[in-house]
């Protein structure tokens, strides 16, 4: 059985060989592979040697083209900062002022420089692969890309004095989003990651009535292309439980904070779990005995639809025996 066959089989709940592992790797399997991060973000061709790096020498089992939260709002226009060893950041938020958004251009995923370049991620990783593990593609929700196109503590703020201009951007970044996940999908993704990070922070009223329907229809577009979906939110996002349940998504990566008992009892058992033990505390700073037992306890919390990974992703100078402790677990676990 193949990655791509364990995972799916994991999907539907059917006989696999073994447990999946998936770790989000980003920083880590570009310094494996003696690259520089500005380098990894900027030419999928640095992306995807990285990772054939990280399956020579771990065997995990799928391939990520996330690599920073920065792309969609990069092809708009926004000034980032690009750094040897670290993600990018941005200089100024397009939306600082309010009044920039009615011209603010909407950048397309095959001739927007950053989205063209995930999107070749995609087909390389396809042409490379040949149905051999799953393609993970990645858009940003709604909360998080408005996050990044505003100012994370303006949209907040926003949502208090001026909620009619949130949701026009809800759902400008929506379509846009849409868009994106169409084309990494048709060139090959199997799964489609959405980042909503930024929905952590809101209440459980708000995000069902304003962030959830349009997660929703992200979630309903990738599916049309024949994908998986998946919903990463870091943080603590036990309130949220609920409004996940009736997402309909496919896989949902929790954070540490999270209950994972409990995620498993409210979102039903049909849904695979991905997470939740802490990537610094214990993958990063602890001894492969500690990474083996945080497996185990997510893994008996999460159930047998469950594919192991940490809360978030996996930092950049870990370890390596604390990375082959995850995947060792995976190949034995009962």
């Amino acid at each position: 059985m193949n990655a791509l066959e364990r995972m799916l089989a994991t999907q539907r709940g059917e006989a696999r060989d073994r447990l999946a592992c998936q770790p989000l790797l980003m920083t880590f399997a570009a310094r494996l592979n003696g690259v520089r991060y500005r380098d990894y973000v900027l030419d999928h061709r640095n992306l995807v040697e990285s990772y054939f790096r990280v399956l020579d020498e771990f065997g995990v089992d799928a391939v990520s083209c996330c690599s920073d939260a920065w792309r969609e709002a990069h092809d708009c226009g926004a000034d980032l900062i690009f750094f040897d060893d670290a993600p990018p950041a941005c200089k100024n938020h397009l939306l600082a002022d309010k009044s920039a958004f009615p011209g603010l251009r909407m950048p397309s995923p095959e001739t927007g420089p950053r989205m063209a370049d995930r999107v070749g991620a995609v087909a390389l990783f396809a042409e490379r692969l040949g149905g051999q593990a799953p393609i993970v593609g990645w858009i940003e929700g709604p909360m998080a890309e408005s996050a990044d196109l505003r100012g994370i503590n303006e949209l907040m703020i926003d949502t208090i004095d001026d909620l009619p201009f949130v949701l026009d951007l809800f759902d400008w970044v929506t379509e846009m989003e849409i868009a994106f996940a169409r084309a990494q999908a048709r060139a090959g993704a199997h799964i489609i990651g959405i980042g909503d990070a930024a929905a952590s922070l809101i209440s459980p009223a708000f995000y069902e009535e304003h962030v959830l329907p349009r997660e929703k229809r992200m979630i309903d577009a990738v599916h049309e292309e024949g994908a998986l979906a998946r919903l990463h939110v870091c943080g603590d996002a036990n309130h949220l439980l609920p409004g996940f349940s009736r997402l309909g998504v496919d896989q949902i990566e929790l954070d540490y904070p999270v209950d994972f008992a409990r995620a498993r009892q409210v979102v039903g058992p049909a849904v695979v779990l991905m997470g939740n033990f802490d990537p610094v505390r214990v993958v990063r700073n602890a001894r492969p005995g500690d990474v083996h037992r945080a497996c185990q306890a997510c893994h008996q919390a999460a159930g047998d639809r469950y594919i192991l990974s940490a809360g978030c992703e996996i930092p950049v100078d870990t370890p390596h025996e604390n990375v082959r402790a995850m995947v060792d677990y995976a190949r034995h676990a009962e």
